[in-house]
């Protein structure tokens, strides 16, 4: 009888056999030996077991197309499973028949099937896709203008007009001198800043109307990461500032230095904005409007500034407001009335790290605060093509609310206890808002009004 064990028909050079054609000869058994490693030193295939969700026994080709069984043989030690490809081809297995059990790692590409990165479609509406450029491109303004501006100093012939233009942007008197010469109401009112607005959207409110026969101070809160909402309704029309407040003229503030980055500064002039400095403010408060004396002229100064915003968290409200009485004496000295606003859904628009969880992270923003003037936190909210990871806002509601002004009487020197007096006040109204209007404009917060330092 001819031999079906591998050595013997080595033995007797006589080519090897499958093990699905030994079986077929009853007689010639395979011994002990080959369950688990055989003499040919080749490993046997233990016996699978099903995955916990179900997935079939069967096996698959190497397209991972499902075979269907043809037959399947046992022995006392080993199970021969046959199989039929979709070619016709016929395969064998060979498994273990005891309770050797297989253990799977992790299926790779399972990942990129369930990313946490939820990418745009293609199929958005062009308005959509136009105010998300808006929005960025007001976003990098001053990354996007400065980079412009080293690419033409890269040019050697236009030198001769980029140093003078630099020695302009260094003596300029525009940002704080109050004549406010450079604002363009044509380029306040661009329809893009419609856009720029709709992108959250963005609306404003006001509580009391306003005469045009007194001077203002509009206190903005809170200061989020970049205070998209007090640039959409301060610095543009498109939220409608002038028909609400018939008569007046707002200029937002902002730190000088951002009226010595080349390029940007034309901008910034052009949108109406000037220096967050004391001389500024004194002197757009008592020059021009409608009797040379600034009557009919307000300003608008984001209060809490760049302490405020290392406390922007999604859902909570953190105002830097109990110590801050410097605007309040500003108001004093220059007879104009204080006029708090409450945005609700500022601190919405981005993420960032909480102090509480990385304290080494927020004491090194408090001196770089201290030292340098600004801060920066470390947020991120939505990219251009991704819902996830990016620095563009999110597209959360703004609602600015205007609230009732608090009238002021002028002092040359103002009395620390009519500042606390006022200033009390100033507190009273901002929280009359809050309390008002919470229910309506902050339904998903997580925490009340808080007033700090």
């Amino acid at each position: 009888m001819e031999p079906s064990l591998p050595q013997e028909r080595e033995n007797q050079d006589l080519p090897q056999k499958s093990y699905a054609d030994a079986l077929h000869h009853p007689l010639q058994t395979a011994p002990e030996q080959y369950i688990g490693q055989g003499e040919d030193n080749l490993p046997r295939t233990p016996k699978k077991k099903s995955h916990k969700k179900g997935l079939s026994r069967l096996i698959g080709d190497h397209n991972g197309d499902t075979l269907e069984p043809l037959a399947r043989k046992e022995t006392p030690s080993l199970v021969i499973e046959e199989y039929q490809d979709k070619d016709g081809e016929h395969l064998t297995t060979l498994r273990r028949n005891d309770t050797i059990e297989l253990v799977s790692g992790r299926r790779a590409g399972a990942g990129w099937e369930r990313s946490h990165i939820r990418f745009a479609p293609l199929s958005i509406p062009l308005k959509r896709r136009l105010q998300t450029l808006v929005v960025l491109a007001h976003t990098l303004s001053v990354a996007g203008l400065l980079a412009i501006f080293f690419l033409l100093c890269a040019i050697p012939l236009l030198w001769p007009i980029l140093l003078p233009y630099l020695i302009h942007v260094i003596f300029s008197q525009a940002p704080h001198s109050g004549t406010l010469s450079r604002r363009s109401n044509y380029c306040r009112s661009l329809k893009i800043w419609s856009l720029f607005a709709s992108y959250f959207p963005a609306r404003l409110h006001r509580s009391a109307a306003l005469p045009a026969t007194r001077k203002y101070i509009f206190g903005y809160h809170p200061h989020g990461i970049i205070s998209h909402g007090a640039f959409a309704a301060f610095a543009t029309e498109a939220l409608g500032f002038s028909k609400l407040f018939p008569g007046i003229e707002n200029t937002l503030l902002t730190l000088e230095t951002n009226f010595r980055i080349p390029l940007y500064r034309e901008y910034a002039l052009a949108m109406g904005l000037a220096s967050v400095s004391r001389e500024s403010c004194e002197n757009i408060l008592s020059r021009g409007g409608s009797n040379n004396e600034g009557m009919g002229r307000a300003i608008t100064i984001v209060v809490g500034g760049a302490r405020e915003s290392l406390d922007a968290q999604p859902n909570t409200l953190r105002l830097v407001l109990r110590k801050r009485k410097g605007f309040v004496k500003l108001a004093i000295r220059t007879g104009a009335d204080l006029v708090p606003v409450l945005s609700f859904g500022e601190n919405e628009l981005y993420d960032q790290i909480q102090s509480d969880q990385h304290p080494l992270i927020h004491k090194m923003q408090l001196i770089v605060k201290k030292v340098m003037g600004f801060t920066v936190p470390l947020f991120h909210a939505r990219g251009v093509f991704n819902y996830d990871i990016g620095i563009l806002p999110y597209r959360r509601p703004l609602n600015v609310v205007v609230g009732r002004p608090i009238k002021v009487s002028q002092q040359t020197k103002p009395d620390d206890a009519y500042v606390d007096e006022i200033h009390a006040s100033y507190v009273s109204e901002l929280e009359r808002i809050w309390e008002k209007w919470r229910d309506q404009f902050a339904m998903e917060r997580t925490s009340e009004l808080e007033i700090v330092e």
